[in-house]
Formats: C-alpha cells, sequence, structure tokens
C-alpha cells in the first residue's frame, strides 16, 4: 500500500543541519520556509510553497532555547490551516523528557504538558528518539513513532572488537537499558549507584558488578552536565578498568560538561547528531554518528504503511 499525498521536509532553524541530511538520505529537497522574527523577540513561522493535500514531516529537536518547541508548535499549526492531509512532527531530541512524574511535591509534570501543547497545535504523529522514560509515548493520544539509539551504537560497539566488555548503567534509572545492551552483546553488566546532594550534582559513588580487567561501554540516553559519567569513569578506572568508553544519544553538554570529558578518564564518548555539538569547544574525544539515514528510513516506512519493527536491534 502506498501514500498517494505528496510528501515535504520542512525544517525549524535549530536543526537545520541534520534536517538537510535526513532529506538527501529519502532523496528530496527541504521545503522552504521562513521565519520572521519581531525585534521583542516574537516570532512567526510560514510556509513558502504550497502544502495542500500534503503529508508534512516537521523536523525539530527541542532542545534549548525555549523558541525552538514554539517554532515547532507554530509550524505544525501553519500546516494545518495550509490543508496539509498530516503533519508529523519529527523530534530527534525531546526536550522536557526528564519531568516525566511528580518526583517532589508541587512541580509540574512538563513531558506531559509539552505532548498536550503537541497535539493542541494539531500534530497527527510524533517521531523521535531515545526518550528519557518509555512511558512519555502514553502521554500523547496520537501514534508515537519512537527510535532506539541502538540500531546505530551496537554495530560501532561490535567494530571496535574489545575483548572483555562489561556494558555499565551510570545509574539505577538506566539499568534497563544497559541490560539489553549487555545481553545482546553477551557480555557482563555493571550498575553505578550514585547518591545525588541536589540536582545535577553527584557526592559520592560505587560500582555494583566486576570492573577490574573490563573494558567498560557506559550506555546513557543523555548527557548533560557530564557530571555523573566522569566521576562513573574516573572510579571505574580506579578499580582496575582497562578503558571507559561512553555512549550517549543526546549531546545535551551543558555548563562544564565538554571540559569535564576532556580532563576525565573516558578514552571516547560516542553520541549522535540529534544536538549540534558547540563549535567553539575542543571535542578531540567526540564522536558523532548521524541519525539521518536512521530517520528517513523510518519516515520512508511510516509515509508507505510499512512496518517499522525491523529497525529495533535491541
Amino acid at each position: 500500500m502506498h501514500n498517494n499525498h505528496a510528501i515535504k521536509f520542512f525544517t525549524g532553524r535549530n536543526t537545520r543541519y541534520l534536517s538537510e541530511n535526513i532529506a538527501k538520505s529519502f532523496g528530496i529537497e527541504l521545503g522552504k520556509s521562513s521565519v520572521t522574527v519581531f525585534s521583542d523577540g516574537e516570532f512567526v513561522s510560514s510556509y513558502d510553497e504550497s502544502v495542500r493535500g500534503s503529508t508534512v514531516f516537521i523536523i525539530q529537536s527541542t532542545c534549548q532555547p525555549t523558541d525552538n518547541l514554539f517554532e515547532l508548535l507554530l509550524m505544525i499549526d501553519a500546516a494545518h490551516r495550509a490543508s496539509a492531509y498530516k503533519v508529523v512532527a519529527v523530534m530527534p531530541y525531546f526536550g522536557w523528557a526528564r519531568q516525566d512524574r511528580k518526583d517532589k511535591p508541587r512541580v509540574a509534570i512538563g513531558a506531559k504538558m509539552v505532548a498536550n501543547l503537541l497535539c493542541a497545535a494539531g500534530v497527527d504523529r510524533v517521531m523521535t528518539m531515545d526518550l528519557h522514560a518509555d512511558q512519555i509515548q502514553g502521554f500523547f493520544d496520537v501514534p508515537v513513532d519512537h527510535l532506539y539509539s541502538s540500531s546505530i551504537f551496537v554495530p560501532y560497539i561490535k567494530s571496535l572488537n574489545l575483548s572483555n566488555i562489561a556494558i555499565a548503567a551510570p545509574d539505577m534509572g538506566g539499568a534497563k537499558r544497559a541490560n539489553a545492551y549487555s545481553r545482546f552483546l553477551d557480555s557482563s553488566l555493571v550498575i553505578c549507584h550514585k547518591n545525588r546532594e541536589k540536582a545535577n550534582t553527584v557526592s559520592e559513588m560505587t560500582a555494583i558488578g566486576e570492573v577490574e580487567g573490563k573494558n567498560v561501554v557506559i550506555i546513557d540516553d543523555m548527557i548533560d552536565t557530564a557530571g555523573t559519567l566522569t566521576k562513573a569513569a574516573d572510579m571505574m578506572m580506579g578499580k582496575g578498568a582497562l578503558s571507559v568508553r561512553a555512549f550517549a544519544t543526546h549531546a545535551v553538554l551543558s555548563g562544564p560538561a565538554y571540559e569535564r570529558i576532556l580532563d576525565s578518564k573516558i578514552s571516547e564518548l560516542v553520541v549522535t547528531d540529534t544536538i549540534p555539538l558547540r563549535k567553539d569547544k575542543d571535542t578531540s574525544k567526540i564522536k558523532v554518528l548521524t541519525v539521518a539515514d536512521l530517520f528517513a528510513d523510518v519516515i520512508n516506512k511510516v509515509y508507505n504503511y510499512q512496518s517499522i519493527s525491523t529497525n529495533f536491534i535491541i
């Protein structure tokens, strides 16, 4: 079964670098759109070509600032008002995903609010990658295609030909993800346990599992200030690990993250291009693997009503 509605790709300003690669991999040009910014910072998004009757894919990661989310919402609304057949939000990085529950009194559940905003704007489908918590899919009343970076990371890990691999989770929350990797790669599992005194700072850390004589591969969904990751790496090297590598899908890398990675015992940090690296920082230890081909392939399958389950290897 094939879709007889034209397909069009558009990008938000923040994700143009990735959108161009996804469109190129898919085999079409990015559609023309523009943003007019008023002097007070308000902006208006508009399409500079017809989208009537088209299936519109809008590609935008919602990392900082908040403008990226609002620009995506405006583009969804504009596409609907221009009589698009279907509007799909492609969000390689889904911001606010860490706010998936009330972990203390009187806080917002930001991920649910973002889901409500997207649905209110009129999105017909959402495509994203490595949500901080899988259950965020349930916040939506429209289909969510949730992709995993494992289909990119696992072949790379295999290509390293490391002996004595131990897959590590940097915290208890990542245990499920790390366990899936260790089962697939038939390797041992290490879980780091940390005590936080306050958000973004770790006071002490221990490792559960055998580290000595192992090539440790830490798996995480995102790397923000890199405090936990670098502390885990240094702790494991102190316990006799042969090497420590880290794989994180979303390179948020805020605050002192770049400097921490450079100064740490991590031999290599592997990330994807869901979020662009900063050009003014030393990225010599960081390797970027692209998600463009994976997103292009899944968009093609979704557009042509084909199953995407073959894209999941773990």
